[in-house]
C-alpha cells in the first residue's frame, strides 16, 4: 500500500528521514466468508449468493486468532465475499480485540444496517472500508446490483454516524477513471478523511473482464490528478489519509512529479521511498481464504502455502519451499525482462506479481501494469546522488 497522504505531508514539512521500519509480522488480510449478495465484475475471490463448502468452523477461527497473535500479526483486516453474513463475526472480532490486534472490516457496504453499524463500534473496529467504484450508473453496473451504490452510501452514513472511522475505495478502471474526482468530491463532503484508490489486478473474476483495466496514459492522468488535490491538502495542513493499493510504480511515478516541481527535494524523497520499499506481498502481507489456506496475498488464490487446520501461521509463513515465497522473500527479488532491468526497482520491488503472472505465467515477468516509459524509469534526475 502506498501512503500518498504521508510522501507528501513530508515533501511539504521536510521532517527527519528516518530509518526504514520492519513490522513485527505480515498484516493479514482474511476472508471469512466467500458468500456475497452482490456478483461484482472485479471480484478476485469470485464470490456469489451461496454458501460455499468447507469454511472454518466458529471454534478454527478463533484457534487461527491464537495462531496469528503467535506470528506477531500487527493488524486484520476481515473480508469476504460480504463478512457482515457471517453469523459469528462479531464473536471473532471480540476475541480479536482481546488479543490486541488492529481491527478493519472490508465490506461493500449494503448490508450495513443501523444495527450492524452500532455492533461494529461496540466491538471495537479501528476502521471500516467500503467500496464505491464510481457514481450511481458506474457503481451499478460494476456491482450488477441496481441499488448497491444508494445502499452503500446509506452503509457509509450509518457507520460514519456510530462513530466509526470509514473511509472509501476505488477500483480504477478505463470506464470509471473520469469519476475519480467526484468519487473523492463525495468521500470529503460525507466527512470521511480516507481514500483508497486500487488499481485494477487480473485476479479471480476480474481475469474475465481485463478490458477494464485503465490504459496508461487513464493511470497517469488519474494520479496526476490525485498528486495535485492531496499536495493542495497537505499545503493546508489537511492531508488526510490518502492510499493507493496494486501498482507500486505510483511511487516512482510520485518521484517524477516532485522532480518536475521541487527538484531539491528529490534525494531525500527518494529516501523516503526506498524506505517504503513497495511491494510487500509474501513478505508483509498474508491472505487467509475462507477455507483456512494461506496466500502470499490476497490476489494469489491460485497458490496455496499451507492451511492453518493443518500447520500453524507462523510456521506457513516462516517456510521459503514454495519458489513463489523464496523469490518475494529475496532481496532483490528475481525479476525478469523490463522489470529486471530497472533502475527504480527498489522502489518498487518489482511491483505487482500477481498482475505479471496472469499476463505470462511467469512469477518474475515484467509486470504490465506499470505504466512508466523507458525513458522515464532511466531519467537521471529521479537516481539517487
Amino acid at each position: 500500500m502506498f501512503r500518498l497522504s504521508r510522501f507528501m505531508e513530508a515533501l511539504h514539512g521536510n521532517p527527519p528521514v528516518l530509518p526504514a521500519r520492519k513490522p513485527s509480522g505480515p498484516v493479514v488480510v482474511w476472508n471469512l466468508i466467500r458468500r456475497c449478495n452482490l456478483n461484482c465484475l472485479h471480484c478476485y475471490s469470485t464470490s456469489a449468493d451461496v454458501d460455499f463448502k468447507g469454511e472454518l468452523s466458529t471454534a478454527e477461527a478463533l484457534a487461527t486468532l491464537e495462531q496469528l497473535r503467535a506470528a506477531r500479526v500487527p493488524a486484520l483486516i476481515l473480508s469476504g465475499g460480504e463478512p457482515l453474513l457471517r453469523p459469528d463475526l462479531y464473536e471473532i472480532a471480540a476475541r480479536a480485540r482481546q488479543l490486541g490486534f488492529h481491527l478493519s472490516l472490508s465490506s461493500n457496504g449494503t448490508l450495513l444496517t443501523q444495527e450492524h453499524a452500532r455492533r461494529l463500534a461496540q466491538a471495537g473496529f479501528d476502521y471500516v472500508g467500503v467500496s464505491l467504484d464510481g457514481l450511481q450508473p458506474t457503481h451499478d453496473r460494476f456491482r450488477r446490483h441496481a441499488k448497491a451504490f444508494a445502499d452503500a452510501l446509506a452503509g457509509i452514513r450509518r457507520a460514519r454516524d456510530a462513530g466509526l472511522r470509514v473511509g472509501v475505495r476505488m477500483t480504477l478502471t478505463e470506464t470509471n477513471a473520469g469519476e475519480l474526482p467526484a468519487v473523492v468530491a463525495l468521500t470529503e463532503a460525507e466527512g470521511l478523511d480516507k481514500f483508497y484508490l486500487s488499481h485494477f489486478n487480473h485476479a479471480g473474476r476480474a481475469r474475465s473482464h481485463t478490458r477494464e483495466t485503465a490504459r496508461h496514459r487513464v493511470t497517469r492522468s488519474a494520479l496526476d490528478g490525485l498528486f495535485e488535490h492531496v499536495w493542495a491538502r497537505a499545503r493546508r495542513g489537511q492531508a488526510g489519509d490518502f492510499v493507493t493499493g496494486n501498482n507500486d510504480a505510483d511511487g516512482v511515478y510520485l518521484l517524477h512529479w516532485i522532480a518536475a516541481r521541487f527538484p531539491d527535494r528529490v534525494r531525500d524523497m527518494r529516501q523516503r521511498l526506498l524506505n517504503w520499499g513497495g511491494n510487500a506481498s509474501g513478505v508483509n502481507v498474508a491472505n487467509i481464504d475462507n477455507l483456512g489456506h494461506v496466500h502470499p496475498d490476497t490476489m494469489w488464490w491460485q497458490v496455496t502455502l499451507g492451511n492453518v487446520r493443518e500447520r500453524s501461521f507462523g510456521d506457513i509463513w516462516a517456510d521459503r519451499a514454495h519458489p513463489l515465497m523464496a523469490g518475494l522473500n529475496a532481496a532483490p527479488r528475481p525479476l525478469e525482462g523490463r522489470c529486471g532491468a530497472c533502475p527504480q526497482r527498489a522502489i518498487c520491488n518489482g511491483n505487482t506479481r500477481s498482475r505479471a503472472y496472469a499476463a505470462t505465467g511467469n512469477y518474475w515477468a515484467e509486470d504490465p501494469g506499470c505504466y512508466l516509459s523507458d525513458a522515464e524509469i532511466a531519467d537521471p534526475r529521479i537516481d539517487s546522488y
